[in-house]
């Protein structure tokens, strides 16, 4: 409703220029039936060509107005299904983590194209034609009672019959339309996951099975519409007939009542070419039905999608500063994905603190929590319990911008855009000098097999990065955070897909310009490569969720503990991290 009624004055024009339509409607059957009484019957031949002008004129007039109310209506529906799109996409890019982990890409294409279509050509055609049927109806029947009352009522005999019908084809449309809109997701969910997993399935030479799934699903979306084409075969028919019934019913009774005069010849024309106001009407009322169980049901996924609860989100009075400084400091944070209490905890009483300027190495098993950890500085999730503070403000108290401006992320799943190199590093910092592009991606030693690349910086890489190997699209990451200079910098196995020497030039050069340049910036680093970590000011040895050691490298390997195993066994060449508990 808020996005029909910004148009509502146009909408009430387009109403009562309808309305206006619809009352010349009655005009040419009525002077047809003056062209038989007065012309043919009463001899009056001069009136002939007069009345013929007036049915001509009204005709164009009746023209010009249909198309000019079509134009409004498909122009109101355009504006609607940008302005709901606009939002949907909006409403996507504010939802948490965890609604995406819910929700499959299909569903959510499902809700942005065909949804979005039946709600747009609901409002195009149905929100004008429904109620015009109606009117274009009840007029034809007070025009037809006006010049005989039984041959009206005799018309409308069908008018229960539909009615029934209609009712009978809604109860059974509704759910029928709901299997399609699941269906069709599911379809979407199989091939957009085919199509961004196509390399995998090439190297697994699944493509059989694959065929073969999506066959499953579009015999299922098939079928759906096949349902839904049974229930209108099973019940449009009948409508149909009722509304091919009237002429047969008009002309058997009409002539018999001629005959017997108890009409006239010029009555019985008339109300024959009011016929078409009713049978129109009749033979759409099944159509209608359709349409609007079909914007139902459209309008029920788009409206969950719309309503779905943020939980992460602006505070009523925000905190709100110009920069974030980048002290960090987790209090006896528990955190569990999803609100059953069921569930266990993924993080369990983590506690530390990082002066601003320091760097804190995180490492740990596959699984004991390392990323979520840090996901927790910038909101990406909320501590079930305990408390995330920046600068000594709890971060749910920060203004969300305001918080993640001061943060970049080199995320260990890299994503690339469809860009140039350039546009990919300055993804952050739009803005940003060429100068500083250059400098983040020598940080990142990105910029040596960029400048081989056919047009270096302007060079335009595949959909998420295809045609860079893993170590490339790494690089380009780290360079993309680097490049925002952020005050907290978060590094999350950058270098993992980088063989040894790569991974020695970035270490060397973040430290130099990045971690040691006097900017204060805190870094965190995940890694599973201890190289990675030695030099933080803080490491922490994450397994099954909580800290079980900390302190700097040389003390951890005096220690004796996990982090000593794992850096022997790493420096002797075995990169095996099953000794820390995961």
């Amino acid at each position: 409703m808020p996005y029909i009624t910004k148009y509502k004055f146009r909408l009430i024009g387009g109403f009562f220029i309808n309305l206006f339509f619809i009352g010349l409607s009655i005009l040419n059957p009525y002077l047809a039936g003056l062209v038989i009484l007065n012309v043919i019957e009463g001899g009056q031949h001069e009136l002939l060509l007069p009345y013929l002008a007036i049915m001509i004129a009204n005709t164009v007039f009746r023209s010009v107005v249909r198309y000019t109310v079509m134009i409004n209506m498909e122009s109101i529906s355009q504006n609607v299904l940008f302005e709901l799109r606009q939002d949907l996409y909006h409403k996507l890019h504010i939802q948490n983590y965890s609604w995406f982990d819910k929700n499959r890409v299909g569903d959510i294409m499902s809700r942005m194209t065909g949804d979005l279509e039946a709600i747009r050509h609901f409002v195009a055609f149905d929100l004008i034609n429904i109620p015009d049927g109606i009117l274009l109806y009840t007029l034809a029947i007070v025009a037809m009672a006006t010049v005989n009352v039984p041959l009206t009522l005799a018309m409308i005999l069908v008018t229960p019959i539909v009615i029934f019908t209609a009712l009978r084809q809604s109860k059974e449309v509704r759910p029928a339309f709901h299997n399609v809109r699941e269906r069709f997701s599911k379809l979407n969910s199989v091939c957009t996951e085919n199509i961004g997993g196509n390399r995998v399935v090439k190297a697994f030479t699944k493509e059989a099975h694959e065929i073969e799934k999506f066959t499953e699903a579009n015999e299922a979306f098939f079928d759906s519409n096949m349902g839904t084409a049974k229930i209108q075969a099973k019940y449009i028919p009948i409508m149909e007939a009722c509304a091919n019934a009237l002429p047969f019913i008009l002309l058997l009774l009409g002539s018999l009542l001629v005959i017997w005069e108890y009409i006239e010849l010029w009555e019985l024309v008339m109300v024959s070419g009011y016929i078409w106001m009713l049978n129109h009407p009749t033979r759409m009322f099944g159509w209608h039905v359709n349409s609007a169980q079909n914007f139902a049901t459209s309008l029920d996924k788009v409206y969950g999608m719309m309503r779905g609860k943020v939980y992460i989100q602006n505070p009523e009075n925000p905190v709100r500063v110009d920069e974030i400084k980048g002290a960090v400091e987790f209090r006896n944070v528990n955190f569990r994905y999803g609100r059953n209490e069921t569930e266990p905890y993924v993080l369990k009483d983590i506690s530390f603190r990082a002066e601003k300027g320091q760097t804190v190495g995180i490492v740990g098993g596959t699984g004991s929590g390392k990323t979520t950890l840090i996901q927790l500085i910038s909101r990406f999730h909320d501590a079930t319990t305990g408390e995330v503070l920046v600068d000594a403000i709890n971060v749910k108290e920060y203004h969300l911008s305001d918080l993640r401006q001061g943060i970049a992320y080199a995320m260990q799943d890299v994503f690339l855009y469809s860009d140039t190199v350039e546009g990919n590093i300055a993804y952050g910092v739009p803005d940003a000098s060429m100068e500083s592009i250059f400098s983040a991606a020598a940080v990142a030693d990105a910029d040596g097999f960029v400048q081989h690349m056919s047009e270096g910086y302007d060079t335009v890489v595949g959909e998420r990065g295809v045609g860079l190997s893993g170590g490339q699209k790494q690089r380009l990451s780290l360079a993309r955070a680097i490049a925002v200079e952020p005050s907290i910098l978060v590094l999350d196995d950058v270098t993992s897909a980088v063989d040894m020497e790569t991974e020695h030039r970035i270490q060397a050069a973040l430290a130099e310009k990045v971690l040691k340049s006097g900017m204060g910036r805190t870094t965190f680093i995940v890694a599973h490569r201890l190289s990675s970590v030695k030099e933080a000011d803080l490491i922490l040895v994450m397994g099954d969720g909580a800290i079980i050691e900390r302190g700097t490298h040389e003390e951890l390997v005096e220690l004796g503990g996990y982090y000593a195993q794992l850096y022997e066994e790493q420096r002797g060449g075995s990169y095996g991290a099953q000794h820390i508990p995961n």
